[in-house]
């Protein structure tokens, strides 16, 4: 489970009925519940998707959680979790990756850590 505590201390708010369309970057906690389309980049935190919010975007995070629609490339550090009123329709590469009885997950999955990559084969 993600930190509650982290997800209270939301630095931006994106509400209902509001609709963007650009480039999003942050470092904390950031909840969208409204219209988002775009990319969106969170460095150290967690991004919030608030039920009724529908985002298109590629999204780079540490940790996502989903109550409303999203739809683009995910890649997180940590965690994604898709809720019960979430859906989730794309390719996702993460580490933990918790869905929700009711949630909908349509799109490719890589979970794990990368291997370190190592340097030139050495010659015999």
């Amino acid at each position: 489970m993600i930190d509650r505590k982290k997800i209270n201390e939301v630095k931006a708010f994106l509400g209902k009925g509001t609709e963007f369309d650009g480039k999003l970057m942050f470092s904390g906690s950031v909840r969208i519940d409204g219209d988002f389309k775009g990319e969106i980049l969170g460095d150290g935190g967690t991004l919030v998707v608030g039920e009724g919010a529908k985002i298109e975007a590629n999204i780079v995070v540490d940790n996502l959680v989903v109550n409303g629609y999203v739809r683009g490339s995910i890649e997180t550090k940590e965690k994604i979790e898709v809720y019960s009123t979430g859906k989730l329709l794309g390719n996702v590469k993460t580490s933990i990756f918790v869905i929700q009885e009711g949630a909908v997950f349509e799109g490719d999955c890589k979970m794990g850590s990368e291997p370190e990559k190592k340097g030139a084969k050495e010659e015999d």
